[in-house]
C-alpha cells in the first residue's frame, strides 16, 4: 500500500494517551440481525463512552498535545459531535474550549456542549460556515484551530479503532465505515489494509450529502451546495483535499444510501440488537439493505459510531412499529 499522512508508530502512541475509558469499546457478532440481512454482522459500538462517540479518539490526542505544549485554548467547528469530544477532552487537561456549530444542529449536541463547559458560539448556516468561522477564530485570538479530518491527529486517534478490529476480530471479509469528514474511514482504512489487506474497506454515505463519494468515484475533489440529510454527522459539503488522497488509498469503495434505508438501519439496531442510534450510525446496515446480494455470505463489520439523537427525531424517523415481521 502507498503511504497515506497516517503513521502507525503515532497510532499505537495515540492509545497510549487516549483515556482508557474510550479504547477496547464492545465488539461483538449481532446474530439477531442477520437472518434479515442474510450475511454474519459484528458490531463495533463506538457510543458506549461519555461523548456517545467515537471522536475523543482523536480529540484526546489533540487534547493531550496541547496541555504538554503549554497551550491553553483551542476551537473547532462541529456538527456537535467533535465539539463534545473536544470539550470534554479539554475540561480535563484545564483548556479553553470555543465550538462553532450550526443553529440548526441537533439541539442535544448542542446542550451536551454548553453542558461540558466550553464556550459555543452558534451561526445561521451550515457545517461550512460554521468551519469558516472558527477558523476566523482562531485567526484573531492566536489560537489552535482544529480541523477534523485534516488535522492527523483525528485521523490516527479513529485508527486505534482499527487496531482493535484486526487485533480481536476472528475474521472478516468487508468493514463499513460511515463517510462524512473523512477521519473514521481513512484511519480505520489505514490499519486495515496495512494488516488485512484482504478485508475490503467500504465507506458509506447519504445520497444526500453525497461530496466525498463523488470526490472518491472521480478521484478529485467534488463540492456541493447544499445537503439534505437526517445524518447531520456527515453532512459534509467540501472534502479536504489532503484527506481524499489518504481515502483514495484505503478504500475499495464508496457507496450512498437513501434516506429511507438510513432510518430503516435505525429501526433494526433498535429491533434487533437494542441500540438507540444517531443516523450516521446506521448508515453501514443501510448499504446491507440496500445490495444484499453484494454481502449474502460475508462477515461484516460495521462501526456504530455514535448515538446522540434528538429525542423527538427519533421518534419520527424510527416511529413505534418494531422492524422484526410477526
Amino acid at each position: 500500500m502507498r503511504e497515506t499522512r497516517l503513521d502507525t508508530a503515532r497510532i499505537r502512541a495515540a492509545r497510549r494517551v487516549i483515556d482508557p475509558v474510550f479504547l477496547d469499546t464492545p465488539l461483538y457478532r449481532c446474530e439477531a440481525l442477520e437472518p434479515a440481512l442474510g450475511c454474519t454482522v459484528s458490531i463495533k459500538l463506538e457510543t458506549a463512552n461519555p461523548v456517545r462517540s467515537f471522536k475523543a479518539r482523536g480529540t484526546e490526542v489533540v487534547a493531550s498535545l496541547l496541555a504538554d505544549s503549554g497551550s491553553r485554548a483551542v476551537v473547532c467547528a462541529s456538527a456537535g459531535n467533535l465539539g463534545q469530544a473536544l470539550a470534554w477532552s479539554g475540561r480535563g487537561r484545564g483548556l479553553d474550549v470555543t465550538v462553532v456549530a450550526s443553529r440548526f444542529a441537533t439541539a442535544a449536541k448542542l446542550d451536551r456542549i454548553r453542558a461540558l463547559d466550553a464556550r459555543l458560539e452558534l451561526v445561521d448556516g451550515d457545517h461550512e460556515m460554521a468551519r469558516e468561522r472558527a477558523a476566523a477564530i482562531a485567526r484573531y485570538d492566536g489560537i489552535r484551530l482544529l480541523e477534523d479530518s485534516l488535522d492527523i491527529e483525528t485521523c490516527e486517534g479513529a485508527a486505534t479503532i482499527g487496531l482493535e478490529l484486526v487485533d480481536t476480530t476472528p475474521s472478516f471479509d468487508t468493514v463499513l465505515i460511515a463517510l462524512g469528514g473523512g477521519a473514521l474511514a481513512t484511519g480505520v482504512g489505514h490499519v486495515v489494509k496495512a494488516w488485512a489487506p484482504e478485508v475490503e474497506v467500504i465507506c458509506v454515505q447519504p445520497l444526500g450529502a453525497p461530496a466525498m463519494t463523488r470526490s472518491w468515484h472521480q478521484r478529485r475533489v467534488v463540492t456541493t451546495d447544499s445537503t439534505n440529510t437526517i445524518a447531520d454527522g456527515v453532512a459534509s459539503r467540501r472534502p479536504i483535499p489532503a484527506v481524499l488522497d489518504d481515502l483514495l488509498l484505503v478504500a475499495d469503495d464508496a457507496v450512498l444510501v437513501q434516506e429511507s434505508s438510513i432510518t430503516a438501519g435505525m429501526r433494526m439496531l433498535l429491533d434487533y440488537a437494542g441500540l438507540i442510534v444517531e443516523p450516521s450510525a446506521a448508515l453501514g446496515i443501510a448499504a446491507l439493505l440496500e445490495d444484499p446480494a453484494r454481502f449474502a455470505g460475508r462477515h461484516i463489520v460495521t462501526i456504530v459510531c455514535g448515538s446522540n439523537v434528538d429525542v423527538d427525531a427519533y421518534h419520527r424517523w424510527v416511529g413505534a412499529a418494531p422492524a422484526r415481521k410477526s
